[in-house]
């Protein structure tokens, strides 16, 4: 995902009087080609347009920060652990045992 700095800032903003005009299919280009635009309403912005695949990383790069925060709290508690090995031992479970069992994970 490309940042954006002063210069890429001022020249992605868009005042939505643009959509009223019926320049919508040209903003959406501009946003396919040169990335995101921030739409103004009275000098303030009201929002952020980008393509599904940029929003799509950006929403990764945050599922994955959110996960690496809760594994450095948790790897920062004093808290023993089990290996993977133990557990099954413990059950008394082979890799042969798991080789038809259908997980879903949400």
């Amino acid at each position: 995902m490309k940042t954006l700095n002063t210069v890429s800032i001022l020249d992605s903003i868009i005042p939505i009087s643009r959509f009223n005009k019926g320049e919508a299919n040209r903003i959406f280009s501009d946003v396919k080609k040169y990335g995101t635009k921030i739409v103004v309403k009275n000098n303030v912005p009201e929002c952020i347009l980008m393509s599904p695949q940029c929003y799509q990383q950006m929403m990764d790069e945050y599922e994955d920060a959110i996960l690496a925060a809760e594994s450095e709290k948790r790897l920062a508690q004093k808290v023993k652990y089990t290996s993977h090995e133990n557990v099954m031992k413990k059950f008394g479970l082979s890799e042969k045992d798991l080789d038809d069992v259908e997980v879903n994970l949400e």
